[in-house]
């Protein structure tokens, strides 16, 4: 399960019914409220902010959730009041994991992450127990059906990505997180599709898993994934393809 891609995968595979759908809007609504909050309600000059918005309308979240949740971060609305944290810590057979919360109860998040954790048979760390194995990078996923390889090297190298790695089937363009939103309009300015775009945390290094560890990190990653706190999680498990598959 090498590439940063196949995470992605799995989400879509998880986000196609209504109830999921709800729960999806839900995480990318206070990204938007987070966004708004620390860098301001114009998403011309707050390029987080601008992705949030992109992310929420390319799920289908109406414009005026979408609204909302940036006056609620600007203050022009009443609202809850969101904190970011990061846990860190050990899955199964020892694979990195971070998690991303957004939360207004840091004492239940951590609660419940813990739980996750040790229901796995992993455990929660220390802060920089495994951040050190992940960099933060920006990504895109292109199809090989989609482009030329030369034209994307070329469009992609130019507008300042620092690497382009060829996966089964596509394409992983990545850069430094500032100058991601450079490549992003290069990209789209020569009209190359792409799928995933995101600022990301990918690990440095694999670490393969198989059989029963494989079984528990896959249900681990699915109970990360429901937890309405949790935003993100980056792993660098490697499992098969035909365990994901088979989910």
């Amino acid at each position: 399960m090498a590439g940063h891609s196949k995470w992605a995968q799995i989400k879509r595979k998880k986000a196609v019914t209504d109830a999921r759908r709800g729960q999806l809007w839900t995480k990318l609504l206070k990204e938007v409220t987070v966004a708004a909050r620390l860098g301001g309600g114009d998403p011309d000059g707050n390029p987080r902010l601008r992705t949030a918005v992109q992310e929420s309308r390319s799920s289908n979240v109406p414009n005026d959730n979408i609204d909302r949740a940036i006056k609620r971060g600007t203050g022009e609305l009443e609202g809850v009041s969101y904190e970011e944290v990061t846990y860190e810590g050990y899955g199964p057979g020892g694979v990195a994991i971070l998690v991303e919360v957004v939360t207004d109860n840091r004492n239940r998040s951590v609660a419940e992450i813990r739980h996750l954790f040790a229901k796995s048979g992993g455990n929660l760390g220390e802060n920089g127990c495994v951040a050190w194995m992940f960099d933060k990078k920006g990504y895109f996923n292109v199809e090989k059906e989609a482009v030329d390889e030369d034209q994307l090297m070329e469009v992609a190298l130019e507008a300042g990505a620092e690497d382009i790695r060829e996966e089964d089937n596509s394409f992983e363009v990545i850069t430094a997180p500032e100058d991601f939103d450079a490549v992003k309009a290069a990209l789209e300015g020569a009209a190359i599709p792409f799928g995933d775009a995101e600022v990301t945390m990918l690990p440095q290094n694999m670490s393969p898993l198989e059989g029963k560890e494989a079984e528990r990190m896959l249900k681990l990653m699915d109970a990360m994934d429901d937890c309405d706190d949790v935003q993100k999680v980056y792993t660098n498990a490697d499992i098969p393809d035909e365990m994901v598959d088979a989910m």
